[in-house]
Parts: C-alpha cells; sequence; structure tokens
C-alpha cells in the first residue's frame, strides 16, 4: 500500500474528504520526521517506535570487485520498532480491533459517495499518470478501454485455434 492508497482507504473509513485526509497525513508524516531529525523518539502505543540511532564507520567490501574494501562512513539511520499489539496482529495470534465508535459513526455518510464512486475508477489509474483534470482523463480512458477488449479478443482467437490445430495432429 503506498500513500495514495493509505489516502484513499482512510477516507473511506472516515468519510473525510481525500484533500482532508492526505493533509492529515502529510501534516503526520511531517511531525514524524522532524521529531526523528531532532533526536526524538515518537511512540505510538500498540504499534510501534520510531527513533534515530548512531551507526559507527565501519569498512564494508565492494560487491564488483570483493578483494577492494570500502569506508562506510558514520551515519544516523531511522529505525522502526513494531508494538507488540502489532506483532501479534500481524502474525495472527490476536485479531484486528474495530474501529472506533468515532470513526465508525462518520461511516453512513460515506455510503452515498460510494455509488458515485465505481465510475471513476476507470478513470483512477490513468488520471495518477496525467496530471490532467477529471474531465480529460476520461476522454483517454474510454479510448484506452475499447482499445484492451479488442487485443483481448484477438488473443482468445489465437488461443482457441491452437488447441484446434493439436487434435488434428493427434
Amino acid at each position: 500500500m503506498n500513500k495514495a492508497e493509505l489516502v484513499n482507504v482512510v477516507a473511506k473509513a472516515t468519510g473525510q474528504s481525500k484533500l482532508s485526509v492526505q493533509n492529515t497525513v502529510a501534516s503526520l508524516l511531517h511531525s514524524l520526521t522532524s521529531a526523528l531529525a531532532k533526536g526524538e523518539r515518537v511512540t505510538l502505543v500498540g504499534f510501534g517506535t520510531f527513533e534515530r540511532r548512531q551507526r559507527q564507520a565501519r569498512f564494508g567490501v565492494n560487491p564488483q570487485n570483493p578483494k577492494q574494501k570500502l569506508k562506510i562512513e558514520a551515519a544516523k539511520v531511522p529505525v522502526f520498532r513494531a508494538g507488540q499489539e502489532l506483532k501479534d496482529i500481524t502474525d495472527g495470534k490476536a485479531k484486528m480491533p474495530a474501529m472506533p465508535k468515532s470513526v465508525a459513526a462518520s461511516e453512513p455518510k460515506a455510503e452515498p459517495k460510494k455509488a458515485a464512486k465505481p465510475k471513476a475508477k476507470a478513470a483512477a489509474k490513468p488520471a495518477k499518470k496525467a496530471a490532467a483534470k477529471k474531465s480529460a482523463a476520461k476522454k483517454p480512458v474510454a479510448k484506452k478501454a475499447a482499445a484492451k477488449p479488442a487485443k483481448k479478443a484477438v488473443a482468445k482467437k489465437a488461443v482457441a485455434k491452437k488447441p484446434v490445430a493439436k487434435k488434428k495432429k493427434r
């Protein structure tokens, strides 16, 4: 799941606009990054801990020339340690908790929007590639969608002919 997919899932679950959720996620990541840059530890109880660690300077080996030694400089690196609750859910030892009531209460607001979204799903993938307006992206999508089934139909005919030819040879 990437950032855009996360925004879509949270927007559906909460009933908030995608722009609002995107701003919230961006703010969360910015706050987390700035805290790590300062050397602070960020703990999300049940989820995990983000922290900055000091990696010592060391010598490594050049993978293209194993006889050559490389000096790797010291660095400050971000580290995430998963919390026990996240570990248990991931491992299947515990069940995923239900959504909080405050979030679940806003879900009915999102249901009317879901009826309009299936029409936009076909335009969702090309819209990511082209930074054009949705109305401009719909026209190329229709052309591409019409072209794809034609190619598939040709491929199916070719596949259908091969088994027939094999039966004649036997």
